[in-house]
């Protein structure tokens, strides 16, 4: 899977004067860093509140999904999801894991690595933001639980299905 652009907090510019090793190279490093350790739990927490009990297979369906979703929106320069993994993930009624009236956005907070279904989503998120993580999905940008029927799957064919998701790939990059 091709490696979704990260753009810095800073959005790429260089506040210095361009000498190696200065500290404005220190301060653009870090940001990024911040922003990589930043998308990684962003990503993390969607996985785990959208699939953690679909096993490595379904966490990882749900990360192709939304790098599906980045790399489209890259490719067209921009998309109405949004652009990033982090705007992905949190854009409103997406991923039902972020509304505030779901079940488990309190837990989805609260959640960290002593909870195996997230540290093995932590794992996940690192490889997908490393460029690393194979495309189970056939590129779906999109999915449902087997147990609903959206209207927008009316009428699809799906490319996957994994575990109890159905995947669609609706949008072309």
């Amino acid at each position: 899977m091709k490696k979704p652009k990260l753009t810095p907090l800073n959005g790429g510019k260089s506040g210095g004067t361009g000498a190696p090793g200065n500290k404005d190279e220190a301060r653009d490093r870090d940001m990024h860093e911040f922003y990589i350790r930043v998308t990684v739990d962003v990503l993390a927490r969607t996985l785990w509140g959208e699939a953690r009990g679909e096993g490595t297979e379904g966490l990882q369906a749900v990360a192709n999904v939304i790098l599906n979703r980045v790399n489209v929106a890259q490719k067209r320069g921009k998309f109405w999801w949004g652009n990033t993994i982090i705007q992905v993930c949190q854009k409103p009624y997406q991923f039902s894991c972020w509304n505030r009236s779901d079940p488990s956005f309190r837990r989805l907070q609260e959640v960290n690595e002593s909870n195996l279904y997230f540290a093995t989503a932590l794992r996940i998120a690192r490889r997908a933001v490393a460029g690393t993580l194979e495309d189970l999905t056939n590129g779906a940008t999109h999915y449902h639980a087997n147990t609903v029927k959206p209207y927008w799957a009316k009428g699809q064919t799906p490319v996957a299905i994994i575990g109890n998701h159905i995947f669609y790939k609706l949008v072309e990059g």
